[in-house]
């Protein structure tokens, strides 16, 4: 694949059978990439040609050359995949592109980074002890972790994988839902099992999970235990108490990684009550081993709708907290 350097760039592919998947059907790559850097871009034959503000034909052309080498590699190129080719390539050169700590494999898929920040927490789970991860839904911090301790797991590197949350309510009661407890709690531990699945065929995970070897547990099954040689993650984080969580850390053994997961903007605790992330993450500042990723909502990789609500929910929360700071000045 060539380029030339003019006001029109021109990117020449070595392989025409690929250029079909790349376009997209209908062009939509194409168009989703023009849509998102305000370029233009016609192709003939192999040649693409790039029209539009240097820099943002720069981006495209990098962007157009990932998923291209993604295409060589054996890989499918979807919208998302797109989007996420935008996005790294539009994102400030970091100095440190291993490409080897940029992606996980697992039995089903080879999951690569989608913005900056996924990249340093793919980054973070395989060189630190206990990581967290912080930001709002859609940014992949519980995927990206399971997706790491399956690639520990199948590699041998751990014995097992410990998945936990807290049972906390979010607007709805326990004790109304039908079954026993098991029962009643499957359903917060359903995101879990749902990465899972996603990573291992099913007959896998169904015989790991049967001989202990994939465990998924609420966070009150954690207590009086030291787990050693395993990944052990802990999901919804936000909502556990400061005590919750100084026990949930202390269960760390030999050998073993740790990756805790929040939101803080979606704590469902009682009114008042502090956050057990938001305390471990003030008395941890500056312990060694631990390592913080905070993700934003340019960092979302699902549908681009979740974006603009999370934006909008951010944007909403940030004017009633301008209300209630505004109505506590004492009258002038």
């Amino acid at each position: 694949m060539t380029a030339s350097t003019d006001a029109a760039r021109r990117v020449q592919f070595d392989d025409n059978t690929l250029l079909p998947a790349l376009f997209g059907a209908h062009d939509e790559h194409l168009v989703q990439i023009e849509r998102l850097l305000d370029v233009t871009l016609r192709y003939r034959g192999n040649q693409l040609e790039i029209s539009g503000p240097p820099a943002s034909r720069e981006i495209a052309e990098k962007a157009i050359a990932s998923l291209y080498a993604r295409l060589k590699e054996g890989s499918e190129v979807t919208q998302s995949e797109v989007q996420a080719a935008v996005r790294m390539a539009a994102a400030p050169a970091r100095g440190r592109d291993d490409g080897a700590t940029l992606e996980v494999r697992t039995r089903k898929r080879r999951i690569t980074a989608r913005s900056p920040a996924q990249a340093d927490y793919i980054r973070a789970l395989g060189q630190h002890e206990l990581v967290f991860g912080i930001g709002p839904a859609g940014t992949g911090k519980t995927y990206l972790a399971v997706a790491r301790a399956v690639e520990m797991m199948l590699d041998g590197r751990v014995d097992r994988i410990i998945l936990s949350r807290p049972a906390v309510e979010a607007g709805e009661r326990l004790g109304f839902l039908p079954g026993d407890l098991q029962e009643k709690i499957n359903p917060y531990l359903r995101p879990l099992y749902d990465a899972l699945y996603d990573m291992l065929p099913a007959e896998q995970v169904a015989n790991r999970l049967s001989s202990g070897e994939i465990e998924v547990a609420p966070l009150a099954f954690m207590r009086g235990r030291t787990l050693s040689n395993s990944f052990i993650i802990l999901d919804e984080a936000q909502n556990t108490t400061p005590m919750q969580m100084k026990m949930f850390l202390t269960r760390l053994g030999e050998g073993s990684r740790m990756a805790v997961t929040g939101d803080m903007s979606q704590v469902d605790l009682p009114l008042g009550a502090t956050s057990g992330l938001r305390h471990a993450l003030n008395v941890l500042g500056i312990v060694e081993g631990v390592a913080r990723i905070q993700f934003t909502d340019a960092d979302v990789v699902r549908h681009d709708l979740v974006t603009r609500v999370v934006q909008a929910y951010e944007a909403h929360e940030g004017r009633q907290a301008d209300v209630f700071q505004r109505s506590d000045e004492p009258a002038k």
